[in-house]
């Protein structure tokens, strides 16, 4: 690890001016990306942006039809939120079944996010839900969010710094997990709402995406049956020592269902 100036703000105005003086700074949430990035020499920022102080990016609040969740909130809190298992549980059980103890005890909603991991299992949440993402510059919708692995719409020195998640009228999430990792070699996330369908899913390819082949036709007839037949592109898909292209193109549809006969 190469060294670096430690700051530690106590609000997101003091972060950003922080920020804007440093010659590479970097911002640090719950740090499961960047903190081995660095030990490994991968990643080597003139000034490490500790956010771990700014109360205003945590917590769990509901607003009208909406859960927000500030963006420092961690994997653990949001788990065991009542607020959560009682308005959109599916969010409190995909936060429950991230890594271990340890990593749910230290790994932040918001870090996650705005990290875009293709294997991470938020964005497909936020993808699934249609979520509003509020930065200290704008709202962003979920549609603009991500643009590919390891990338958002985030500007340079843009702070993540809470997510607006709309209650469906049913929801939930199946991941097919790494044994190892507990990434997600395919996660699919099914919302109903208004008898609109979204369908998210993670894991899958280079960034989280909508498999709107599979939400037009439970739009029509919301069935596991109804899907039977789908067939992604494996093309668009990862192949890797986990799995293969056609393995993950063959695994979205069959998690997929399992969502289905679930909320059904």
């Amino acid at each position: 690890m190469y060294g670096f100036k430690y700051h530690r703000p106590q609000t997101i105005e003091e972060a950003t001016k922080i920020f804007a003086a440093c010659e590479e700074g970097s911002y640090l949430a719950g740090g499961h990306t960047l903190l081995p990035s660095m030990k490994q020499r991968l990643a080597a920022p003139t000034d490490l942006i500790d956010l771990a102080d700014i109360s205003s990016m945590r917590g769990i609040r509901e607003e009208k039809d909406c859960v927000v969740i500030g963006a420092l909130t961690k994997h653990e809190e949001v788990a065991s939120s009542e607020l959560l298992h009682n308005a959109i549980p599916s969010i409190a059980d995909l936060a429950g079944n991230i890594g271990d103890a340890q990593v749910r005890n230290r790994g932040t909603m918001g870090g996650s996010i705005a990290n875009s991991d293709p294997a991470a299992d938020y964005p497909s949440a936020v993808l699934g839900l249609g979520a509003v993402l509020v930065s200290d510059k704008r709202e962003i919708e979920a549609d603009e969010f991500f643009l590919g692995m390891f990338e958002t719409v985030l500007e340079e020195g843009e702070i993540l710094k809470e997510v607006r998640f709309p209650k469906p009228e049913a929801s939930v999430y199946k991941k097919f997990p790494n044994p190892a990792s507990r990434y997600a070699v395919v996660g699919v996330f099914v919302a109903r709402t208004m008898g609109l369908v979204r369908v998210a899913i993670t894991g899958a390819g280079p960034c989280v995406f909508r498999a709107r082949e599979i939400e037009e036709i439970l739009t029509k007839d919301f069935s596991a049956e109804a899907i039977r037949n789908v067939r992604l592109d494996a093309d668009l898909m990862n192949d890797d020592m986990h799995a293969s292209a056609d393995y993950r193109a063959n695994l979205c549809v069959v998690m997929a269902q399992r969502a289905v006969r679930e909320l059904i």
